[in-house]
């Protein structure tokens, strides 16, 4: 039995559920005790239609469940009679379930863990452990988000921008626990590509692949961080980069830009370049302009300064830094980054120093800690 099966099922069979009018939090129930039965009966044998088998079963763990409540008698008049068995219904409810799952009235991060708990399929103690938290807490902040979207109909249009925003903080989780959550952002934007035909979702899509490429040169063997200027191109997945320029073109064909399109332009430049100093840094500042104009956004800004830097010299990048407020995250990196470029050595390594102790993980901290090091070996010279 494939697991990929499995989960790629969930939505469609809990959307199944809903539209059926079974209450979210009690339909989502009776999935994740679908999924379980599936585990242990499919390696055994494996239906027919795998979709409707889960579509009955849950059903039926849905109806046991709505009967043994007492509390819950008028309900259960409303219910439907339960479906005899055969192909699941070929109405997709999937899209609305991202919607619902992904709902303003949610926190990003309730968000997150009721999207990878009912539309990714995993289990509360998978999601536990990738965000390295006890297994009761993400089990008590999966039922509030449950709670929370219960009464929410589910017959209006979503929106994408909110569900997008969601995919891209799983996948910044990167890695954790024995989840790979960069790699189920992917397998989530996907399935919402094949159900809905937005250029932002492909943009998301090629912006993830061509990041994802780059995953392997990332860090060294001692686990410490590798600047992209440093990483071994020959580690870059070229087929994750192949498709993501691929589906980026047909989504620039379009010309509905959006902020995803835009960074995977951005993406995709780094991708081309053989080598760092081949990078047309020229463009990818076109295609910062292009994203301040998008999103307004100061991080955007900051890394337009780097562009910057990179494109017309240290002292222009510097300049382009002085207009940005310098409490923004890695703003002190940045100037590191840039005085060294210039030369000025002393003050790159105080610099460096100072992000050392502002860095958000252990990881970054220990990388700029090394080249305020570097500097100040090098001027002891």
């Amino acid at each position: 039995m494939s697991d990929a099966l499995v989960r790629s099922l969930t939505p469609s069979v809990l959307g199944i559920l809903v539209r059926r009018g079974a209450d979210f939090a009690a339909a989502e129930d009776a999935v994740q005790d679908a999924l379980i039965e599936a585990v242990r009966v499919w390696p055994a044998e494996l239906p027919r239609d795998p979709k409707g088998w889960l579509v009955t079963v849950a059903w039926r763990r849905f109806l046991d469940a709505t009967r043994a409540d007492t509390a819950r008698r008028r309900r259960e008049d409303r219910v439907d009679e339960e479906p005899g068995p055969g192909p699941a219904p070929t109405v997709d409810d999937t899209l609305q379930l991202y919607f619902l799952c992904a709902h303003p009235s949610l926190t990003p991060s309730s968000a997150v863990a009721l999207t990878l708990r009912a539309v990714g399929g995993l289990t509360t103690r998978q999601i536990a452990q990738a965000y390295l938290v006890p297994e009761a807490t993400m089990a008590q902040r999966i039922s509030r988000a449950k709670r929370t979207v219960s009464g929410v109909r589910f017959d209006k249009a979503g929106d994408v921008a909110t569900v997008l925003r969601v995919f891209y903080l799983v996948f910044n989780e990167g890695y954790s626990g024995d989840v790979d959550l960069a790699a189920e952002a992917i397998r989530l934007t996907r399935q919402l590509a094949a159900v809905i035909d937005h250029p932002e979702v492909a943009g998301l899509l090629a912006l993830m692949l061509l990041h994802h490429a780059r995953r392997a040169a990332r860090t060294a063997p001692d686990g410490s961080l590798v600047p992209l200027a440093e990483q071994d191109r020959g580690r870059w997945d070229t087929e994750s980069i192949a498709e993501g320029v691929e589906i980026l073109q047909a989504a620039l064909a379009r010309d509905r830009l959006g902020e995803y399109q835009a960074q995977a332009a951005v993406a995709a430049l780094h991708a081309d370049a053989p080598i760092a100093a081949e990078t047309d840094w020229v463009q990818i500042v076109e295609w910062y302009d292009e994203l301040a104009r998008l999103t307004d956004s100061p991080v955007v800004r900051l890394n337009r300064a780097v562009a910057v830097g990179e494109a017309d010299g240290p002292r222009a990048g510097l300049a382009a830094l002085a207009a940005l407020d310098d409490a923004l995250p890695r703003h002190t990196a940045v100037a590191a980054y840039l005085h060294e470029r210039d030369g000025d050595l002393a003050t790159a390594a105080r610099l460096y120093a100072e992000a050392a102790q502002k860095a958000p993980n252990l990881a970054e901290r220990d990388h700029l800690t090394r080249q305020a090091a570097r500097l100040n070996t090098r001027q002891r010279r």
